[in-house]
């Protein structure tokens, strides 16, 4: 298993409004600053500033790339409170694959804003939860998961993510009339209602396995009315002149 290396820029922002969070790593080494590494285990992998191999401008395209093979990682930045009530949100960022990944996740989580940053691991709650995702050949997706009532709920539908080398832009969008976009590069791969696509809700029929046909059951689709009969004014012709 090789790690995922990975160009990030991360922005998190109402649609009608200015960015709310916004990380360009364009000023040096500041971003160790603002950005926490988790301690949760001695060996997590180690994060470099870079552009990359491959860069249109050495300095603005600059990012935070994972420089060890087979090795977890985390990095956390705190930020302030908000709410999206009756509100646009989208959250937004860029990957970049830079070599032949045969394992690993390129994706951020928002956590809660007592999350212990010292110790971020796998496992630890988040709200939202999303990015591209590759394991092998049969896993290359893109993660929308929400937490809800203490569960993550997972997407219904399979959304392929990029496996290029190439730059890539993840955008999802949610919105205050409870429908959601998942973009890549600018263009919409899906779109949907949140309660169709999350089981946010419990289903409004259950069936019952126990549930069997009454001994009487006719499997006829359609029975004759044998006390039904043509109105006063049919007409008998099969076919009517257009006068």
């Amino acid at each position: 298993m090789r790690s995922l290396l990975v160009i990030l820029l991360l922005g998190i922002v109402y649609a009608d409004a200015v960015d709310y969070f916004k990380e360009l790593f364009d000023d040096g080494d500041a971003w160790e600053q603002r950005w926490t590494k988790s301690a949760h285990k001695p060996d997590l992998g180690t994060f470099v500033l870079t552009a990359g191999k491959f860069y249109g401008d050495a300095e603005k395209d600059k990012g935070l790339q994972t420089s060890q093979d087979a090795r977890f990682y985390g990095l956390s930045a705190k930020f302030d409170k908000f709410s999206n009530k009756g509100k646009t949100l989208v959250i937004q960022f860029t990957v970049k694959h830079e070599q032949n990944i045969d394992c690993g996740g390129g994706y951020v989580k928002l956590h809660s804003s007592d999350v212990d940053q010292n110790d971020l691991h796998g496992d630890t709650p988040y709200n939202i939860m999303f990015g591209p995702d590759i394991c092998g050949t049969s896993t290359k997706k893109v993660h929308v998961i929400f937490s809800y009532k203490g569960k993550n709920l997972l997407i219904k539908k399979d959304i392929r993510c990029k496996d290029d080398v190439y730059t890539h832009l993840y955008t999802l969008i949610v919105k205050p009339d409870r429908t959601y976009e998942v973009k890549i590069d600018g263009e919409r791969v899906e779109s949907g209602e949140l309660e169709e696509d999350w089981d946010f809700s419990p289903p409004k029929t259950i069936q019952d396995p126990d549930a069997k046909k009454p001994d009487d059951w006719d499997e006829r689709e359609k029975i004759d009315d044998p006390s039904d009969t043509k109105p006063e004014d049919w007409d008998k012709p099969e076919h009517v002149s257009d006068p």
